[in-house]
């Protein structure tokens, strides 16, 4: 893994990836001069890291996490405060929401501050790690601006609606305790072991899970947010029929029988797993000849 150059310098790398030999990509956002705050250089390399992990059939699993002492404790200060009095120019870049559309599990290895923008990016991960020294804070209110880039969506998932009103409406500081509670992360560790079980659990997902069946999952319980139970119930069935004919389903099979661990394909580049869960066409008398 690159070093980081001195404190006060911007790193020539601003996203930093180490591949496992079991597949788990580690990113680590590389600003720890300004406390990785932020900016749309940091944005655009952290996007086109997520792309090129989603097309490298090498990955299984992504681990993100920030370089130094903090996670990310939201838009860097210095850009901010040039941001006032005008409106945000968001032109040709992309959804913060980028996240939702990698179809290979996500996990966050949150060794410090995480606040705004930087919580948002924390709540697309499928599963968040702790420091116990970490401190969570929407901050929204606090500097006169609404609940950013759909988290207004996605707290209330995760939390209820009463907590993410109260997270939102104070901006209030809570700690990795108190996150855990809410339901904003799920383990909390020493702030030393908090990548390495990360890590630890990125690999189990990397060794013994179908690529393609997580990838499918994960769509699954982001799309059927916002559907009825009958459309869910009715987009397992598509993908029951789709897996189940897929030699992944036969590996898993064999290896539980045989006691062995499995061998799974990696997830082909460009793999859609919308596809999976779409109704199969009925085929016609020509596609049949």
């Amino acid at each position: 893994m690159t070093s980081n150059p001195p404190d006060t310098e911007e790193p020539t790398e601003l996203v930093l990836r180490d591949l496992d030999d079991a597949g788990v990509l580690t990113l680590t956002w590389n600003r720890p001069h300004r406390r990785n705050g932020w900016n749309p250089d940091l944005e655009n390399a952290y996007f086109r890291a997520l792309d090129e992990a989603a097309d490298d059939p090498a990955v299984r699993a992504i681990v993100v996490t920030g370089a130094g002492k903090a996670f990310c404790p939201g838009v860097d200060m210095q850009r901010l405060a040039g941001l006032t009095a005008r409106p945000m120019n968001l032109a040709g870049r992309r959804p913060h929401h980028h996240a939702r559309g990698i179809p290979k599990p996500m996990i966050a290895a949150i060794n410090g501050a995480c606040a705004g923008v930087g919580l948002i990016q924390a709540l697309l991960c499928d599963v968040r790690f702790a420091a116990s020294g970490a401190r969570f804070a929407t901050s929204f209110s606090r500097r006169g601006l609404p609940a950013e880039r759909g988290i207004s969506w996605l707290l209330p998932r995760l939390t209820g609606v009463e907590n993410a009103l109260d997270l939102l409406l104070s901006g209030r500081t809570v700690d990795a305790a108190e996150a855990k509670g809410l339901g904003l992360v799920s383990r909390v560790l020493p702030a030393d072991e908090v990548l390495a079980a990360a890590q630890a659990y990125a690999r189990d997902l990397a060794v013994n899970s179908s690529p393609q069946a997580m990838a499918v999952i994960r769509r699954q319980v982001l799309a059927d947010l916002e559907a009825d139970f009958a459309t869910a119930y009715d987009r397992s069935l598509n993908a029951m029929a789709a897996l189940t004919a897929h030699p992944d389903f036969g590996e898993g099979v064999a290896s539980f029988t045989e006691r062995r661990p499995p061998r799974f394909a990696p997830l082909p580049a460009g793999l859609d797993p919308e596809v999976l869960l779409a109704k199969p066409q009925p085929t016609t008398e020509g596609d049949a000849r």
